[in-house]
């Protein structure tokens, strides 16, 4: 390895076990053969972008047209990854991984991208997590209690979900400049545990996310093909469901599942970055691209429809899993707030069920069986969808324009959809500062495409003039006077020392004149 390590972040506990010299030369590998082309590969992203907000549109790729005739297929499904009905999502905090694999869902997403904030100590801890769940010695003694895997259950299929592309890791450098987030995930996870998972007759699954392009997939199956050379592991062994939660990687789904045949299980509809995703690619390009407020964009509106619906089609097609969005509410105390809210996620999961769906996402061990209800209803004894056939479909896709038509979004901009986003995203802020990705507010976990959505919405809105439902028109200076009020209202709950970067932050990232990429990115800045 040419790469000189250095690793600069302060001792964590058990760190040693994870940070090995073996492991760090492996990771030295990894940047030395693929960090440059992470590096090409985001700086293409830029360039799109610029083509999409000139001319208002994108398209499917001519250029890949063949592959989207073509007849091929993803290699078949390891037995542990056949039945995914059920998924959880969470952070890899100790007390999380015990209560996921407890769970009951067939799935855990384990991770270290949004629910989780990039401190030192959670990339390093969360690896030391992982590496006891997946040996089955995990415990932990907290608050008075103690926590265990069950022996009565079956522990739901460890998913790891690295950082994207985007994201550095500044407490490791590589020959002098700092690390891939997403390659220091990845393999940490893979270099301490492929063997083992193998042992244990599952395997080296993983959840990426935030791609944009075809390209970006290639690369990432390099990186698998990479690793498993290197560790002697069978090729094809590593097996990536990809998170479909931008728009541009909505134009590229089947050119994605190509890139990665190999090691692909499927596609997941990450409908709250998409969200995000739509609004930052047409932040400037007329109002047509103006969404409502965002709990007015449901998955009935029809630029979601035409985005889920191709996703199905397209994964079944290829012998993929199509995964499903997020229920991030989480159970109250309070019965009537629950009652409304189990409608909601029944009929969500009703319609992801009928429409083809092979599982779908909740964020609280509390909901599995809510979703499980809804799957078993369509599935019955069968483990996935993938012989729902509709031939019919096959030769049919959504259109481009079916794709960006946000016009069509019932539902409008209001105050209280202004001031919910600045509430819900400096709170969000103030929680991730603070180390915690996951944040419950208001009955919701939310992570960080939460403060995403809210932070960009209103960029949008500032930048095309919109007008709330008071009449009054989104500027600076109103957004402003919103800021201040929800600061003096959130004083008396959250310390000074993270309300006041939080609001800060927001502040910028939603009002400044060049739109901050990911608000993660200047958030880092102050963690670091």
């Amino acid at each position: 390895m040419s790469s000189e390590v250095q690793v600069l972040g302060d001792p964590v506990e058990r760190g040693d076990e994870i940070l090995t010299p073996e492991a760090l030369a492996f990771l030295a590998g990894l940047h030395d053969a693929f960090a440059g082309r992470r590096d090409e590969l985001l700086q293409a992203r830029g360039k799109r972008r610029e083509e999409a907000r000139t001319t208002g549109k994108l398209d499917f790729l001519p250029e890949t047209q063949e592959i989207r005739e073509g007849d091929w297929q993803v290699a078949g499904a390891p037995e542990a990854l056949r039945d995914r009905r059920v998924e959880i999502t969470g952070p890899t905090d100790r007390k999380m991984t015990i209560n996921a694999l407890n769970s009951g869902a067939k799935v855990w997403l384990a991770d270290l991208e949004d629910a989780n904030t990039p401190h030192w100590q959670n990339v390093v801890s969360g690896q030391v997590n992982l590496y006891d769940a997946i040996r089955e010695t995990i415990t932990l003694e907290s608050g008075g209690k103690s926590y265990a895997l069950k022996d009565d259950v079956e522990h739901a299929t460890i998913v790891v979900r690295p950082r994207g592309w985007h994201l550095p890791e500044s407490h490791l450098t590589f020959g002098g400049r700092e690390g891939v987030g997403a390659l220091v995930d990845f393999g940490l996870h893979f270099f301490h545990n492929a063997a083992e998972l193998l042992k244990r007759g599952k395997g080296p699954y993983y959840y990426l996310p935030k791609m944009e392009s075809h390209l970006e997939a290639r690369l990432w199956n390099d990186v698998f093909t990479h690793a498993e050379k290197t560790l002697g592991i069978e090729h094809g062994t590593v097996r990536a469901t990809v998170l479909i939660e931008t728009i541009p990687a909505a134009f590229e789904m089947e050119e994605i599942l190509y890139e990665l045949r190999d090691h692909a299980s499927g596609l997941n509809a990450g409908r709250w970055d998409y969200l995000f995703s739509v609004i930052k690619y047409f932040r400037d390009a007329g109002e047509k691209f103006v969404l409502p407020d965002r709990n007015s964009v449901t998955m009935t509106a029809p630029f979601m429809r035409a985005y889920t619906e191709l996703l199905v089609r397209t994964c079944h097609k290829r012998g993929a899993f199509a995964i499903g969005g997020m229920a991030a509410f989480i159970p109250s105390k309070d019965p009537e707030t629950n009652k409304g809210a189990f409608e909601k996620v029944h009929a969500d999961k009703s319609r992801e069920a009928g429409d083809g769906f092979d599982g779908s996402w909740v964020a609280h061990p509390g909901m599995v069986e809510l979703c499980k209800e809804e799957f078993d209803k369509v599935l019955g004894d069968q483990p996935n969808q993938l012989g729902r056939r509709r031939d019919e479909d096959w030769d049919l896709s959504a259109t481009a324009d079916q794709l960006l038509d946000v016009a069509s979004t019932p539902g409008g901009a209001t105050a209280g959809g202004l001031r919910a986003a600045v509430d819900v995203g400096v709170r969000y802020i103030a929680s991730w500062l603070g180390g915690n990705g996951a944040a419950a507010i208001h009955n919701l976990m939310e992570d960080a495409a939460t403060a995403e959505i809210s932070r960009s919405q209103i960029w949008q809105w500032v930048k095309n003039g919109t007008t709330l439902d008071t009449g009054d028109v989104v500027t600076a200076e109103l957004v402003r006077g919103v800021l201040a009020d929800v600061r003096g209202e959130l004083a008396a709950e959250l310390k000074p020392e993270l309300l006041e970067p939080a609001v800060e932050l927001f502040e910028q990232v939603a009002l400044a004149d060049e739109f901050p990429d990911f608000l993660t990115l200047p958030a880092y800045e102050r963690i670091k």
